[in-house]
């Protein structure tokens, strides 16, 4: 078990995450809930995690999914009571197992008892909780899009003005501006530390400090500013994991968020490497090109070397699955999803594995009817209008939709995976006899097994943690391999990035070198194999 009383224990830990709505349903209404996580901690206790990320489960009316907070100190009916969180985070820590909450601070829901207030009245204290502005009725105070279509700006006749919301009307943003919103963001956060939480993913947290009137979203002149009060006032009270959501991070943002004195957070969720194989927009597609690849890695490990910090991760909520993405999701399902884990688990930072990814779980084809996400509905309409084929925007949602990583969780091959006795809310991927957690774990060469062995690997060799890295063969397009050194020691991470067979001399100096791990039964010194990883060390 780590020691938990470290400010940095973060830095040797590894998180999963949990979608609770899709992991475990235990009243058989066809939705995931918090006493089904408790079920199944013995299961992420087996495997080796040390922290749940859990997905947003605060009351909410659930426009999008959670992300829409109806009230902070509470949780939504659909997963439980306040009282399965308090048993959920006692029976997680009886495992060594912490729970890192998500929370949404740059924007609440429009049901949350402040906004109801706020749109009564000017006069309202509440009022300036929110970011309004004055206009007609027919004409918005400028031309912003939201993230999820349409104007950013919604008209309210009691006040006569206009409130800001980045993504659904039903999700107006809070004015950082205001001291006593931040206040009562401090007391809530405080709530949960009190309670035992040990992390907070921080939601779109670029963007609470938002200039609308200059058309600024993200990375706004008092981000760092605010991030600084809100870490002194909450976080630094305590022996945290925090992860702030930055789609708009760079490298040196990266090292103001994560500085290793701990004035901000633990690290970021960057996503230029998510980024490379789209084209001008999220649903465009373009082939991955690995050389880009291993450059993205390999600037952010250097560059955050003993300067921040790295968070690593392939699959989340929004993301489709990554063996479906970048792997062989078919004739080397398992090969490929042991490699892309080797890949990441060997760099250094903080792995985060997603649900399902240690089974090595897959996207899904559904009839466009059958998808629940806004996201990938609102896409679908937009583009019909625009012209676009039935076809084509199916195979962008095929490749690209956040329902692929939302199907239920496949723990048997009874029916409907073992997720529920009921109707599941979204279909379960029609592999899970095939793929699910109780094959995985009586089978000894599982993908399972292969990620506990990864977690186990980064608690025993402290290379994982502080050593540096070092990109082997940047201009080879097959392979991905690095080094990594501390003091006297160093690691030798191999990857083969493909279906074909690849060339590869091992260097002489590695030939009896310990091998820590393989996803093949043996080792050719000549040839990798398919989708072949290792990580050798000496």
């Amino acid at each position: 078990m780590l020691d938990k009383t470290k400010k940095d224990w973060f830095k040797s830990a590894v998180a999963y995450q949990i979608y609770p709505k899709s992991f475990q349903d235990t009243t058989g209404n066809g939705t995931g809930d918090l006493k089904g996580i408790i079920k199944r901690l013995d299961y992420l206790k087996k495997l080796g995690i040390d922290v749940i990320w859990l997905s947003p489960v605060c009351k909410s009316p659930q426009v999008d999914n959670g992300y829409d907070i109806s009230d902070y100190r509470d949780i939504d009916p659909m997963y439980g009571s306040l009282d399965d969180m308090k048993e959920l985070i006692k029976e997680g820590k009886k495992r060594g197992i912490g729970i890192m909450m998500d929370l949404v601070l740059n924007h609440s829901s429009n049901e949350h008892k402040w906004f109801k207030e706020a749109k009564t009245s000017r006069d309202n204290p509440y009022h300036d909780y929110y970011v309004w502005r004055d206009g007609t009725k027919d004409k918005a105070p400028n031309d912003m899009i939201a993230c999820f279509g349409g104007s950013a700006w919604t008209w309210v006749d009691e006040v006569n003005q206009y409130y800001f919301h980045q993504f659904a009307p039903e999700q107006p943003d809070l004015n950082w501006e205001n001291a006593d919103l931040r206040r009562e963001i401090y007391d809530m956060i405080l709530f949960w530390m009190d309670l035992g939480v040990e992390g907070f993913r921080l939601d779109v947290i670029d963007q609470i400090a938002k200039e609308p009137d200059l058309k600024i979203t993200n990375n706004g002149p008092k981000l760092h500013e605010f991030l600084r009060e809100l870490s002194r006032e909450t976080f630094q009270k305590g022996c945290l994991i925090t992860v702030g959501e930055a789609w708009g991070a760079d490298i040196e943002r990266a090292k103001l968020y994560s500085n290793p004195d701990g004035s901000e957070l633990s690290m970021v969720f960057q996503f230029k490497h998510i980024l490379l194989d789209q084209g001008n927009e999220k649903w465009d597609l373009k082939p991955l090109s690995l050389v880009e690849l291993k450059k993205t890695f390999a600037d952010w490990q250097i560059a955050l070397h003993n300067k921040g910090w790295n968070s690593l991760f392939l699959n989340n909520h929004d993301l489709p699955r990554t063996v479906s993405r970048w792997g062989n999701d078919k004739e080397y399902r398992v090969q490929s999803a042991k490699m892309l884990a080797t890949m990441l688990h060997g760099m250094q930072g903080t792995p985060y594995i997603y649900q399902g990814e240690e089974l090595g779980m897959t996207n899904i084809k559904l009839n466009i009817d059958d998808y629940k996400d806004l996201e990938t509905l609102n896409m679908y309409k937009e583009r019909k209008e625009k012209g676009y084929t039935h076809e084509d925007i199916m195979n962008s949602i095929y490749a690209r939709g956040r329902d692929n990583a939302r199907t239920p969780m496949q723990w048997d091959n009874s029916e409907n995976a073992g997720f529920t006795t009921g109707t599941p809310w979204l279909s379960v991927n029609p592999n899970y006899k095939d793929i699910n957690a109780e094959m995985a774990l009586n089978d000894e060469n599982s993908i399972f097994y292969y990620y506990q062995k990864l977690i186990s690997l980064r608690k025993e060799y402290k290379i994982f943690v502080d050593g540096d890295f070092t990109l082997l063969e940047p201009e080879h397009g097959k392979l991905f391999i690095y080094s990594r050194k501390l003091d006297n020691n160093e690691m030798l991470v191999i990857c083969n990035f493909g279906d074909d067979k690849t060339e590869y001399k091992l260097p002489n100096e590695w030939k009896n070198a310990n091998v820590l791990i393989q996803n093949y039964n043996d080792i050719k010194t000549d040839v990798l194999r398919p989708w072949e990883s290792m990580i050798l060390y000496k």
